[in-house]
């Protein structure tokens, strides 16, 4: 797995006298992304070009710089350090003195790349989701045995016959949970995947 910022950086570079400044931080998705990019972009900067990488899902622009000079060097730069859930906005100020195709695309990414190098590193632990169907005689053994595989619960339901609860815990915790529970319960608490991804 990846990892993710712990918190947001940023990083200053001066490169023939144009000043590129980089600011990194952790997104949830596309719309966290966008409104890092509204907190960061400086009005009055020649360009703010960034880029994001969340899973699977991925943008960058140039802003105005030549295609393929900024977005695409700073998504680089997200991939190349092992990030993910990262978006990276780099500021520039024009000084005056032009870069060229390869000046810009090593600023960029350099600057990019320097800010998420130095950054603190929150490892990504994958996840799973789990449905318990227990009896009320095995709500204590359930009950304890959560805390102790870092299981959080996202809903408890209650009926006749015991609990419905969905949980969430690290993906390499589940089959430790299962045996404990079964050993706990002589196997009398049902288990279940659970894919629904709404909270």
């Amino acid at each position: 797995m990846p990892d993710t910022l712990a918190q947001p950086v940023s990083y200053t570079l001066d490169v023939k006298h144009s000043r590129f400044i980089a600011h990194a931080a952790p997104i949830e998705g596309a719309s966290a992304a966008l409104a890092f990019l509204q907190e960061v972009a400086v009005a009055d900067a020649t360009h703010n070009c960034w880029a994001y990488r969340h899973g699977q899902d991925y943008r960058s622009s140039d802003d105005g710089e030549p295609a393929g000079t900024a977005g695409r060097p700073i998504l680089a730069a997200i991939d190349g350090q092992g990030f993910d859930r990262v978006m990276v906005v780099v500021t520039r100020w024009f000084g005056g003195i032009k870069l060229g195709a390869g000046g810009l695309v090593r600023a960029y990414g350099g600057a990019a790349a320097e800010c998420l190098r130095t950054a603190p590193r929150l490892p990504l632990v994958a996840m799973a989701r789990l449905q318990l169907l227990a009896g009320f005689e095995d709500l204590g053994a359930l009950h304890a045995a959560l805390p102790a595989h870092a299981a959080e619960k996202r809903d408890e339901q209650f009926d006749a016959n015991g609990v419905r609860l969905r949980v969430e815990l690290p993906a390499d915790q589940v089959d430790a949970l299962k045996i404990r529970l079964r050993d706990a319960t002589r196997d009398r608490i049902r288990i279940q995947q659970d894919d629904r991804l709404d909270d």
